[in-house]
């Protein structure tokens, strides 16, 4: 059976970290930042989860 191609933009974006879970980062935080609070900016920082409910699509674009 032939490989599977990874979908490219999903490697960018996505990690399957050992326990399964995909980590990904914020949203919100790329442009427009002067009205933002510096409070938000901060915890726009840290990482974020796949939704349960999307994880099964994200690792079928990263099969490997």
């Amino acid at each position: 059976m032939p490989k599977q191609k990874s979908h490219s933009a999903s490697k960018k974006r996505f990690v399957v970290l050992k326990s399964g879970k995909i980590k990904r980062a914020q949203c919100n935080k790329n442009h427009i930042l002067g009205k933002k609070t510096t409070k938000r900016i901060r915890n726009l920082r840290g990482t974020a989860y796949v939704d349960s409910t999307k994880a099964k699509t994200v690792k079928s674009m990263l099969p490997y």
